[in-house]
């Protein structure tokens, strides 16, 4: 019977926790964000590194 490794599991359990505070982005929401900036790419990439950054925020004050 196969097994996962102690990292494998966290990992699942981080991508759960993930999913179910909606932070996996899934086509739908590619697509609504490129609707949004009516398929910009300039302004969807400015949109994606200003919440990359905001997230990344969030990650290092609740360290």
């Amino acid at each position: 019977m196969p097994t996962i490794s102690k990292k494998e599991l966290e990992d699942y359990q981080q991508l759960c926790k993930d999913r179910n505070n909606g932070r996996i982005l899934t086509p739908d929401g590619l697509r609504l964000i490129c609707e949004a900036y009516k398929n910009d790419p300039e302004a969807i990439g400015k949109h994606m590194l200003e919440t990359l950054a905001r997230i990344q925020s969030i990650k290092k004050v609740g360290s």
